[in-house]
């Protein structure tokens, strides 16, 4: 994790110049996004949703400013692994944020009503994919959703298959970015205490993302 740490704190400046602006041209996020809003304003309370890995804080962004149709807007905050991309995030948003290891969430149990996690676990094993969807499972409430989002392949890397950054913008980093097996991940989240009500698997939209395969999962945790 600390390569990982290291690698976007280096870049995060830059990151959120080149990506801050993404879901302009990605709607079937932003729907994905929106139904998984709307589903935690189901839940009784006013828990808030958590964007894992939130980046530059687009994604939270987003989810902050859904309104509901009952006419509130939803609560959210994001918590990431690298520090200088919590500050770029706040200060392009003034929303919360904090850094923080996906896989021990410093949160309490049963605290959040949603999580979006958005190409976060492509960095992590499958150890470490494990014990952060136990988290997730376990921040939630019961009958909150999660959306996960990863890359599954593309020209050169099967799913299953890694590519190795040592090289980013002129920083020198080593950053793992993982192809991973959707029926796998489903399976994973089964097993930390989800059932799977949707699956997604897209195409990259041209000009707007790295050409790969990608696959949304929703779960709802039981």
């Amino acid at each position: 994790m600390n390569d990982t740490r290291s690698g976007y704190d280096l870049v995060a400046d830059r990151y959120a110049a080149e990506i801050g602006d993404e879901l302009d041209g990605k709607p079937l996020d932003r729907a994905l996004l929106d139904a998984v809003a709307e589903l935690a304003a189901t839940l009784p309370g006013d828990a808030p949703v958590l964007d894992v890995g939130c980046g530059p804080g687009h994604v939270t962004a987003h989810l902050a400013g859904r309104e509901h149709l009952a006419g509130r807007k939803a609560a959210a905050f994001g918590l990431d692994l690298s520090p200088a991309m919590c500050a770029v995030a706040h200060r392009r948003t003034a929303l919360p944020f904090g850094a923080a290891d996906m896989t021990a969430l410093p949160l309490r149990s049963g605290s959040v009503a949603g999580i979006v996690c958005l190409y976060a676990v492509i960095h992590c094993d499958e150890r470490q994919r494990t014990a952060a969807y136990r988290e997730f499972a376990r921040v939630l409430r019961p009958g909150g959703y999660a959306l996960v989002a990863f890359h599954t392949s593309d020209a050169d890397i099967p799913p299953g298959g890694t590519r190795t950054l040592t090289d980013w913008w002129g920083h020198a980093v080593r950053l793992d970015f993982r192809f991973l097996d959707p029926a796998a991940e489903s399976d994973a989240l089964v097993r930390a205490g989800f059932e799977l009500t949707a699956r997604l698997d897209r195409e990259p939209y041209a000009g707007v993302e790295h050409p790969s395969q990608r696959a949304y999962l929703l779960a709802r945790r039981r």
